[in-house]
């Protein structure tokens, strides 16, 4: 699937940057290959709008907020409100007169510290995450950062439970261990699915041991892992010493082989027991291996093809359901997949 090519993906929430962003001003952002512009108003109005003038096709993002809010072009001064209307020309006698002029205008939201946008009527509604309200939980920033890669290709991989044992071999996966006790149970929603699994996961000392305040060893890992369509996913860890580590992770389309990947986590422990830092390497190691291996693959998804027929295995489930129910979604639609490479 390439995403913006695929026009019914714009009724999708997606978080496009932490909200600490918008502090300075004005930030821009590409989105399923449209370019963006946000910001907040002085009384905590968010705006999301094209980025770009209509008059001569200056990025807005270049301009600056006036003392209302509004966003002013910085090429000619052209006004902009919070929907993307024109207010202001200041070239004109009557510089309100505007008329119909204007840019297409987005919804945002702001959940869970970041900025989230849709380009059009949502589908379905902002991911819930229970621990972002749990008492004791707190909320830790990860990373923020552009990846090569298609936004299907990050949440299959966020689903595979195979590929742990190779790919995580150098943190927590052992190739003794090609696969967990058990196959993930799969059960489908209305917003995609929930999964639950059990594995046994090596815990090797320095970070590993630190953030997870257990000994060098082994432990079995209960994870219960969502997935929000298109490309968001929840996995829910709890370890048998009672910590819980929830992991949210956003695969946010800037182009079909370029991806914002965006993951923050909620533990139900204090700064005081592992701070943050120790968190961040914790998960960081365990993100590099991922992002090695899937930097190096296609931007499209297709599975191998043997005899003529795509070939699977038991526990490629989660992203067969997952290319399923976009299948259907796409044609409930009157859309159908892309499998082109973009030049």
């Amino acid at each position: 699937m390439l995403p913006t090519r695929q026009p019914i993906l714009r009724r999708f929430w997606y978080p496009i940057f932490r909200a600490s962003h918008l502090d300075d001003g004005q930030k821009p952002f590409r989105l399923l290959g449209e370019d963006i512009v946000v910001w907040r108003k002085p009384d905590g109005t968010l705006a999301a709008i094209a980025d770009r003038c209509p008059h001569r096709s200056a990025k807005l993002s270049l301009g600056y907020l006036d003392e209302t809010g509004n966003l002013v072009c910085g090429y000619h001064g052209w006004t902009f409100d919070c929907s993307g209307k024109c207010v202001r020309i200041p070239q004109r006698e009557n510089q309100t007169a505007t008329g119909k002029i204007g840019v297409e205008g987005y919804r945002v939201e702001e959940r869970y510290g970041h900025i989230w946008v849709a380009m059009g009527e949502p589908l379905t509604p902002l991911p819930e995450i229970p621990e972002a309200n749990e008492p004791g939980f707190r909320r830790v920033d990860q990373f923020y950062e552009e990846w090569k890669i298609g936004a299907l290709r990050l949440m299959e991989n966020s689903f595979d439970v195979a590929h742990p044992a190779f790919v995580h071999r150098g943190t927590f996966g052992s190739t003794s261990r090609p696969l967990p006790e058990q196959m993930p149970v799969v059960t489908e929603h209305a917003n995609g699915f929930d999964y639950y699994v059990e594995s046994e996961v090596d815990v090797r000392g320095g970070d590993s041991a630190e953030a997870l305040k257990i000994a060098e060893g082994t432990t079995t890992r209960r994870r219960t892992n969502t997935w929000f369509m298109p490309f968001a996913r929840r996995l829910g860890i709890t370890y048998p010493n009672g910590l819980r580590h929830t992991i949210v992770t956003a695969a946010t389309p800037m182009e079909d082989a370029r991806t914002m990947v965006i993951q923050f986590c909620f533990r139900n422990d204090t700064e005081a027991d592992v701070s943050t830092e120790q968190v961040i390497a914790f998960d960081r190691k365990i993100v590099d291996e991922d992002k090695l291996i899937l930097e190096g693959c296609s931007p499209d998804v297709p599975l191998a093809v043997v005899d003529g027929e795509e070939f699977h295995m038991p526990s490629d489930k989660p992203g067969l359901v997952m290319r399923r129910r976009l299948r259907e979604l796409l044609e409930a639609h009157g859309e159908t997949e892309s499998r082109a490479v973009p030049a």
